[in-house]
């Protein structure tokens, strides 16, 4: 693990004991950053997602397309095959998604076609975040909290990319 990323986790962990509350936006979106912090250390983009259902996370990913060769393999599609398979249902309406950057439009559809009841992100993607392209891509009844920890889920995006250009 790079000394940057194991800095910054150490960090995080820190913050996290000291000002994180149990079950709110922030923690689960903590959880949401390791899975990120996986995909980073695999050289995956590093995005990473967890889905809670009644403050138990019960599907998470990371990014693996390029582990899979899967163009598919976002971290959202992974959290979201788990979660159906953990309740045993393609509908997941009142569950929450917690995803360190902005779907994009693919994960989007998945997401309006899953039902959730709500999507927590932390920062935007103004290249190929959904609501770039269309304000209505999620379910109607579906709520957007955008924003949370979004410097550290935005930072973590910048490292990967420095060191890839």
């Amino acid at each position: 693990m790079p000394i940057i990323l194991r800095f910054l986790t150490k960090i995080s962990l820190m913050m996290t004991e000291q000002t994180i509350a149990p079950f709110s936006d922030q923690y689960f979106m903590q959880q949401a950053l390791q899975e990120a912090r996986l995909a980073y250390e695999a050289e995956e983009v590093p995005i990473g997602a967890v889905i809670v259902s009644r403050d138990t996370v019960i599907g998470r990913g990371h990014n693996l397309t390029e582990t899979l060769q899967d163009v598919t393999a976002h971290a959202e599609m992974i959290a979201l095959t788990a979660a159906q398979n953990y309740l045993g249902s393609k509908v997941l309406p009142d569950c929450t998604l917690y995803v360190t950057v902005e779907p994009c439009v693919m994960c989007a559809g998945a997401i309006r076609h899953s039902r959730l009841m709500r999507v927590v992100w932390g920062a935007d993607e103004p290249k190929t975040g959904n609501t770039r392209f269309a304000d209505d891509i999620l379910h109607p009844s579906t709520l957007v909290t955008r924003g949370v920890l979004a410097e550290e889920c935005a930072s973590l995006m910048r490292d990967f990319f420095r060191h890839r250009r």
